[in-house]
């Protein structure tokens, strides 16, 4: 079976270029949503009369939103055009983020994020692919490497924003300011923005749907992409819980866990820094693992801290940058191996992925708000995800080893 070819791009004669700046605006609203509100998350539950877990909720409820946004915008941009779909996706966005600023209670919020997230998704994905449509090899690789760059210094820049104002305005002002963000991005793209692609009729969501399975049935992809993200989106569970360990746990103040936060979030930086230069020098097996068992290292120091009593302001902020930190190093190698698995099914490779990474940090995120203690519970669900990802890394590779003996054998047959 072949993969489900892409739309035709409009020709670059045709069509003015979009404007990257734009595509990065877009790209960082649907990244921001999901940072900003968590340092507000003391403040709103207070306000709310609810409890830790069910703010920590609205966290794992955008995570999920953000999964299903992955296999959602592609074949339907595929469609009916990349402007249109984004457009609705921004209309979405902001009208959730105007009724998550004047909800009356914690389900409502619930509801809010999710459907936020489903209409801030739509820029993540189709800016990658308005980026495809209109650039050359090369270019291409530039300017997604620039809206990549943006994709990770949301998490650092967002808590410190979320501090500011629900410290200043009220944690209500979040929501106010991104639907003011939401409006401005979609008279933008109507103003701005030109159509990339040619909408297709015959575009052929079974083909999709076909690609997934055959994804499904591929042990090494599953290993790659479950490991992946067990390598990596957990850490949303100790971000959401963050706030309430700072301040209830630690007694900080409240305006410093944006800078906490941010600092963790350099750890992920810094490991996707180091994971780049050591791409080519080392084999992307070794920094899977490797990057995981930091990750581990980090976890276990963590839930070690808080199981003992010693939880400190030190072993927290050490524990979770070694976790973030071995996150940037293990995820790049790891999507590059599960798309690399069935080069026909790239494209929905890295979808599917995206898909199976949201849906377990949700998962991390609403496991880490059960219980009282939320520093044991995010570590316990940190150690048990990167236990996983060792485990499931090791099937990968051991699937992928036992493909590669096969193929001679199949030639030969032949």
């Amino acid at each position: 079976m072949t993969a489900q070819l892409p739309p035709d791009p409009i020709p670059a004669a045709r069509v003015r270029p979009a404007p990257l700046w734009l595509l990065a605006m877009i790209t960082f609203s649907g990244t921001l949503a999901m940072h900003v509100f968590v340092p507000a998350l003391p403040r709103a539950a207070h306000d709310l009369g609810a409890s830790a877990g069910s703010l920590q909720l609205t966290i794992s409820c955008y995570i999920l939103g953000l999964a299903f946004g992955q296999l959602f915008y592609g074949p339907v941009s595929d469609r009916y055009g990349r402007r249109p779909v984004l457009m609705a996706g921004l209309v979405l966005y902001t009208l959730a983020s105007i009724a998550a600023a004047l909800t009356p209670g914690i389900q409502a919020l619930i509801a809010t994020r999710l459907l936020q997230a489903l209409g801030g998704c739509a820029g993540i994905v189709l800016g990658r692919a308005i980026v495809r449509d209109g650039s050359g090899m090369a270019d291409s690789t530039r300017r997604l490497a620039t809206m990549n760059l943006i994709v990770i210094l949301g998490p650092g820049v967002a808590p410190l924003i979320g501090t500011a104002v629900s410290e200043s305005f009220g944690w209500r002002a979040i929501f106010f300011g991104l639907a003011a963000m939401g409006v401005a991005n979609m008279l933008l793209t109507w103003r701005v923005l030109p159509e990339t692609a040619r909408p297709s009729a015959s575009a052929d969501f079974g083909a999709v749907l076909r690609g997934y399975r055959r994804l499904l049935r591929t042990p090494a992809f599953l290993g790659y992409a479950v490991g992946g993200s067990l390598a990596t989106t957990p850490m949303y569970a100790f971000i959401s819980a963050a706030p309430f360990i700072f301040t209830r746990d630690l007694g900080r103040p409240a305006h410093e866990v944006g800078t906490y936060l941010a600092l963790i979030a350099v750890g992920i930086w810094l490991g996707n820094l180091c994971s780049s230069r050591l791409v080519g020098r080392v084999r992307l097996a070794s920094l899977m693992t490797g990057g995981s068992a930091i990750s581990l290292l980090g976890a276990v120091l963590l839930f070690g801290s808080a199981l003992s009593g010693h939880l400190g302001l030190a072993l927290t902020l050490g524990g979770a940058m070694a976790f973030t930190f071995g996150a940037g190093i293990a995820s790049a190698p790891a999507l590059a191996e599960a798309m690399s698995v069935d080069p026909r099914l790239a494209g929905s490779a890295s979808g599917f992925y995206g898909f199976i990474q949201m849906a377990i940090g949700a998962l991390a995120t609403s496991l880490a708000g059960l219980g009282g203690d939320p520093a044991l519970a995010s570590g316990a669900v940190l150690t048990v995800a990167a236990l996983g990802a060792q485990l499931c890394f090791a099937l990968a590779l051991r699937a992928r080893r036992r493909t590669v003996a096969q193929k001679p054998v199949e030639a030969a047959a032949e």
